[in-house]
């Protein structure tokens, strides 16, 4: 029986070359169970992580003003390396399309385009600060988990719990427009209240334990139900975490328990406290 591919793999659906240097650069690139694959992965983290600091540092104005000069040098440096990688791992694969268009190949893409939009359209600047748009760098932070394995264990128990999150907020979405439209009709425009959107957006923030203070209920029975729906928000976060911790604790217990594998028979499904292997009777390895 073959096994199930993993919804989240992108990486299965770009094409494997067959030989040459687009191979060996995509094992480098794309797989990390090389050395030379482990060392390009870890090169880059790190890279990402400086480049981040860096978009962080120029935006501190102190910081910026003495070291401005410093801070483009190294933000082209990381811009052009970047660059280079992003054109690297559409030259290795066998559809390069289908990674331009993957959700890490958009996170590469929108890394690098803010400093090519600043040249090419200069006159950005009458509309927005160019240092805006490089905030847009910090992006690249979300490449870090295209080589966490826990990233993918976490991604597969949101998928599989998709049904019942989309249940739970839709019940959610149901209840803060009843309690919006409730509170409109206690408070009505005169305290603020000025329309049934106007409600549910308070009935959001104040179901989410947000509580910006923009708009308070004044009477007694707006305040009343304000408390109740703050109670209501402890169970707004607490619900959709316990799903999706449930799911990702019973996908790490499979995932256990095949790993241990039997070394007498080769069975792999064993409890994590079994000593023994269930077919053959062998002792079964600690680890």
């Amino acid at each position: 029986m073959t096994a199930e591919r993993d919804p989240l793999d992108i990486f299965d659906r770009l094409g494997r070359p067959d030989d040459g240097w687009r191979l060996r650069l995509y094992i480098i690139i794309f797989e990390s169970d090389t050395p030379a694959g482990l060392a390009f992965d870890l090169a880059l983290l790190i890279l990402i992580l400086i480049s981040v600091i860096v978009v962080m540092l120029d935006s501190v104005a102190s910081l910026n003003e003495r070291y401005s000069h410093l801070f483009n040098i190294l933000e082209w440096t990381f811009t052009s390396l970047f660059t280079a990688e992003y054109l690297l791992r559409l030259a290795c694969v066998r559809h390069p399309r289908r990674y331009a268009g993957s959700f890490f190949g958009i996170i590469d893409l929108v890394a690098i385009l803010p400093s090519y939009l600043a040249l090419f359209f200069p006159a950005l600047t009458a509309l927005i600060d160019v240092r805006i748009l490089r905030m847009l760098r910090i992006f690249r932070l979300l490449k870090l988990g295209a080589y966490v394995h826990e990233f993918r264990n976490l991604g597969a128990a949101l998928l599989a719990t998709r049904r019942k999150i989309a249940v739970f907020i839709s019940f959610v979405v149901l209840v803060v427009i009843v309690m919006g439209t409730l509170i409109y009709v206690v408070e009505g425009p005169e305290n603020g209240y000025t329309s049934i959107p106007v409600s549910v957006y308070w009935a959001i923030t104040t179901m989410t334990t947000v509580g910006f203070g923009d708009l308070t209920p004044k009477t007694d029975l707006g305040r009343l139900i304000a408390s109740l729906m703050m109670l209501m928000g402890w169970g707004t976060l607490a619900v959709p975490t316990g799903i999706v911790s449930a799911e990702f604790t019973a996908r790490r217990a499979v995932e256990d328990r095949s790993r241990r594998c039997c070394t007498g028979c080769d069975s792999t499904d064993h409890a994590a406290t079994a000593h023994f292997c269930q077919d053959c009777g062998t002792r079964l390895s600690s680890s």
